[in-house]
């Protein structure tokens, strides 16, 4: 299941997914917002989770089944977890980039203080790293980082690779009420983010169930507030507010198609069922997904979510 999509993507059009992070969730944070859950494996440590050919045997043989009009625009590592604990990430995109589709890669940029991390990211023709706070209380609060990482050198990690870095570089800064969206650190904020140079800056806003149900999005002032500060320091900045849309790539095997895109992207209900329209399949296969404890859902902001379940069956 490291293959997933293609989905529509707010920032790359259509994105097929690569999952190279093994369950369960291992990442270096623990976001209280994160739409995969909470965090399973709290670690700054990279290690070994697929071998590079394998992710490029099952992307290559995912494209193979896509019709064209499925094709996707970009290969987007956005992984169950953080993608930069994969060691390696830098071998697996040289490995994809022989198909001749542009890389994507969404980090928390919380280890780019490695130089072979950076030269892994280097790689990429796309990245997105996440500045979510101006300081290290709020970024404490917000993102929770594992024990060993240090506000000050996650700004280093950042820098350097900003600099380094020749690609289409973005920054994404997930807006929590009561938690991010004081203004006053929305100003100091945006100051921080200038100094990225990004070619662009996402506001983003939780949308699907978070890992704790008390992130939400802030009030609507809050978030044009955000985005005047931005602009005012120059930035070119987007706003990710809304839905994505509901057309998703499908191989005609409902089963896997579910599991592989709720592994890492909740699916909202009206998505899974123009998803099991397309797969040619009925709603007996969320049916036995449920009962098997493979997936489970839940409601949120009106709209039912269904998303990937590790527990033991």
């Amino acid at each position: 299941m490291i293959s997933f999509g293609p989905i529509p993507s707010r920032r790359l059009g259509k994105s097929l997914g690569v999952n190279n992070i093994v369950s369960p969730k291992a990442c270096s944070y623990n976001c209280v917002y994160c739409q995969v859950g909470k965090t399973k494996r709290h670690t700054k440590e990279r290690e070994a989770f697929y071998r590079p050919e394998v992710i490029y045997q099952e992307v290559q043989q995912h494209l193979r089944r896509l019709k064209p009009d499925d094709y996707p625009d970009y290969l987007t590592f956005v992984a169950n977890g953080e993608p930069t604990l994969d060691i390696h990430l830098g071998k697996a995109i040289e490995q994809l980039k022989k198909l001749g589709i542009p890389i994507a890669i969404i980090s928390n940029g919380s280890l780019l203080t490695k130089k072979d991390v950076r030269d892994s990211l280097s790689l990429a023709d796309w990245v997105s790293v996440k500045v979510d706070a101006a300081d290290e209380e709020n970024w404490k609060k917000l993102n929770r980082p594992v024990a060993g990482l240090t506000f000050e050198a996650y700004l280093s990690g950042l820098h350097s690779f900003a600099d380094e870095f020749t690609g289409i570089l973005c920054t994404e800064s997930m807006l929590v009420r009561d938690y991010n969206d004081a203004a006053g650190h929305l100003e100091r904020l945006a100051r921080l983010v200038k100094e990225f140079h990004p070619d662009k800056s996402y506001l983003s806003i939780p949308t699907r169930p978070p890992a704790d149900n008390r992130a939400d999005a802030p009030i609507a002032k809050q978030l044009i507030m955000a985005w005047q500060f931005f602009n005012n320091e120059g930035l070119n900045t987007e706003l990710l507010t809304g839905f994505e849309g509901k057309h998703t790539g499908y191989t005609g095997n409902a089963f896997d198609d579910i599991l592989n895109i709720t592994a890492v992207h909740p699916l909202r209900e009206d998505t899974m069922e123009e998803l099991l329209w397309n797969d040619k399949s009925d709603t007996s296969v969320i049916s036995s997904l449920l009962h098997m404890r493979l997936i489970d859902k839940v409601k949120y902001k009106g709209k039912i979510f269904y998303y990937r379940q590790y527990r033991p069956i």
